[in-house]
Order: C-alpha cells, then sequence, then structure tokens
C-alpha cells in the first residue's frame, strides 16, 4: 500500500475521572518530525506516546496533541487555590502604589488565572491506559487515512505514466523522417553550391547528424524508468525516497531528449513529458 505523509485523525474517550481528547495531523517532510502538545498531568507519557507513534509512522511532520478536561462532582468541587489568590492580591497592591489609576483587579478575572481554582484530576498513571488505547485507535483512523490519500496519489501517478508511454511512442517514428528531411536538404544545398551532391560526404554528414539526433537510448531509459515507477507503486510501502530518485532519473532524460530534438512534434512531446514528470514530482513529495 502507498500512504500518504499528509493525514488528519482525531478521538475522544470519556471517563468517571474526566474526557481525554487525542489529535493527529501531518504534512509531508523528507524525515519524522514530531511535536508533542500535552497537559502537565500526561507529560511523563510522552516518551510513551512517542514511541507508538514512530513504530506506525516513519515520515512526515506529526504534530500529538492531546487535552485533559477534569470532571466536577458534588463530592469533589473546585477549590480555590489560595497561594496564587494571594499572590495575586500582592501583585494588585504593588502595582496600584506605581500606577494609582490602574483599575482594581476584578473577582472574574482572579478566578480566571490559570492555577487559581484546583480541581480534583486522576493522576497521570491513571490515565495511561486509557491514553494509550486512545492513541492506538487514532493511529488506526490515521493510517486509514493516509492510505486513502496514498491510493489517490498513487491512480495520479499511474495516468500521468500512461500519458508520458504515449507521448513517448510518438517520437520514435518520426526519428526517421527526420533523418531523410535532413538528407535532402543537404544534397540541395551540395548542388546549388558544387553543382553536384558528393555522395560519400553525404553519407558521412548523415551517419554524424544521426548519431546526434537518435535518441533510443534516452526512449528505452525513460521506459525503463516509468517501468520501476510502477513496480515500486505496487511494491508498496516506505517508498516516496525511491520515487523521488525515479522523478529526477525521468527528468534527466526528458531533458535530454529536448536538446536533441530537430524536430517541432519532438520537441512538443519532450516539452509535455517534462511537465507531467513536474507534476508527478510534486505528487511524490507527499507519499511516505
Amino acid at each position: 500500500m502507498i500512504y500518504s505523509m499528509t493525514g488528519y485523525a482525531v478521538a475522544e474517550t470519556e471517563r468517571d475521572v474526566g474526557s481525554l481528547t487525542l489529535e493527529l495531523r501531518a504534512v509531508n517532510h523528507r524525515y519524522l518530525d514530531l511535536q508533542m502538545r500535552l497537559p502537565d498531568e500526561l507529560r511523563s507519557h510522552e516518551p510513551a506516546l512517542r514511541e507508538a507513534i514512530s513504530a506506525q509512522i516513519t515520515r512526515g511532520k506529526v504534530e500529538c496533541r492531546v487535552s485533559y478536561t477534569a470532571r466536577q462532582s458534588a463530592q469533589h468541587p473546585a477549590q480555590l487555590n489560595l497561594d496564587v489568590v494571594r499572590q495575586l492580591g500582592a501583585w494588585n497592591a504593588q502595582i496600584r502604589t506605581i500606577l494609582p489609576a490602574a483599575a482594581e483587579i476584578a473577582v472574574i478575572d482572579v478566578l480566571r488565572w490559570n492555577g487559581t481554582l484546583a480541581s480534583q484530576t486522576a493522576s497521570g498513571d491513571t490515565l495511561r491506559d486509557d491514553l494509550l488505547a486512545l492513541l492506538q485507535r487514532v493511529l488506526r483512523e490515521f493510517a486509514a487515512a493516509r492510505q486513502r490519500e496514498g491510493e489517490k496519489l498513487a491512480a495520479f501517478l499511474e495516468q500521468r505514466i500512461a500519458q508520458i508511454e504515449t507521448l513517448r511512442s510518438t517520437v520514435a517514428p518520426r526519428i526517421p523522417g527526420a533523418i531523410a528531411a535532413y538528407e535532402a536538404k543537404l544534397r540541395s544545398r551540395l548542388e546549388d553550391a558544387l553543382g553536384s551532391a558528393d555522395d560519400e560526404r553525404v553519407r558521412q554528414e548523415i551517419t554524424l547528424y544521426a548519431s546526434k539526433i537518435d535518441v533510443d537510448e534516452e526512449l528505452s531509459r525513460l521506459a525503463a524508468h516509468l517501468a520501476e515507477v510502477r513496480r515500486t507503486l505496487a511494491r508498496g510501502g516506505t517508498v516516496g525516497k525511491r520515487l523521488d530518485f525515479l522523478m529526477q532519473e525521468l527528468h534527466r532524460e526528458a531533458n535530454t531528449l529536448g536538446a536533441k530534438s530537430v524536430d517541432a512534434e519532438v520537441s512538443q512531446c519532450a516539452m509535455e513529458i517534462k511537465l507531467l514528470i513536474e507534476q508527478m514530482r510534486e505528487q511524490v513529495q507527499n507519499i511516505e
């Protein structure tokens, strides 16, 4: 299977002590760049989360965001953190000695201050199993989303390969005609200049010309690289870097094909092939 590096998944679980939400999002990147966003209660479990994510994702810029909301109850109501309240009061008094016109701090502002209300929360150890189970659930959804996107990318590449093969098949038959046209032009010029055409000189010039515009080798390598792209897509797995290398090789052959062209239609084909390869290269950047 082909997997895209772009993906998103989120899931939530409810427990008596509160709710856990875990979100995974990823975009393309050369390597695995994993960023964690965890609440303080769950910070100790970051290594376990990293290990589980890294076991299934090998490339991409991945962000894992976890949130925990403790459940309030009549048995365990929220309590004022008096140390924080006293500190806010001291700061308020100090500021007003310097700025007498400053407004008094409001009670609602105190209650909104981070850490003012202390609630009964579950310990990180209590939440560990729920957190890891939630992560596995999210990873399954995340993998499914990346697989669906990967299938679209593979279909896109297959379509472009077919288009390039069609263009490639139109190039080779035009080479003999280009050589014949050059021979006729050369004979005409020699006859105008010398009154007759030197067959030996014509043969030498034609041989040299034919070697310069011969694109059989480029067309053969182009076909081989396209076949390898197809084999790589069929093999699946972590193939993004391999496909990126093949795009470079395809681009090199297309450039040489265009440089050797002496026919307007062959030049147009070479240009269209390069455009298709560039489209493929852009999409390959999103494959794991």
